[in-house]
């Protein structure tokens, strides 16, 4: 009796070495400081996974600096408090 004939097992190739950008659209919001945060997350593209970190908390610490001036009381001018 003949064994079977059995083929070996072979991995999928790998990812090639180096960084892949991942393709993710970048809608605009209009607000200029915003969206200039919102690009940065492109830097991200051309780093290896362990740079991420450092581009993805400057883009958060930029947009929380963004949502708390939204927050922020206006200063009146010097016009706006008529009696």
């Amino acid at each position: 009796m003949t064994e079977p004939v059995t083929e070996p097992v072979t991995e999928p190739a790998a990812e090639p070495a180096g960084t892949a950008p991942l393709g993710l659209v970048r809608t605009p919001t209009g607000h200029p400081g915003v969206d200039a945060h919102l690009e940065r997350l492109a830097d991200a593209d051309h780093l290896a996974a362990d740079g991420h970190v450092e581009v993805y908390e400057d883009v958060h610490r930029g947009l929380r600096e963004a949502l708390d001036a939204l927050d922020a009381q206006p200063v009146p001018g010097p016009y706006e408090n008529r009696s």
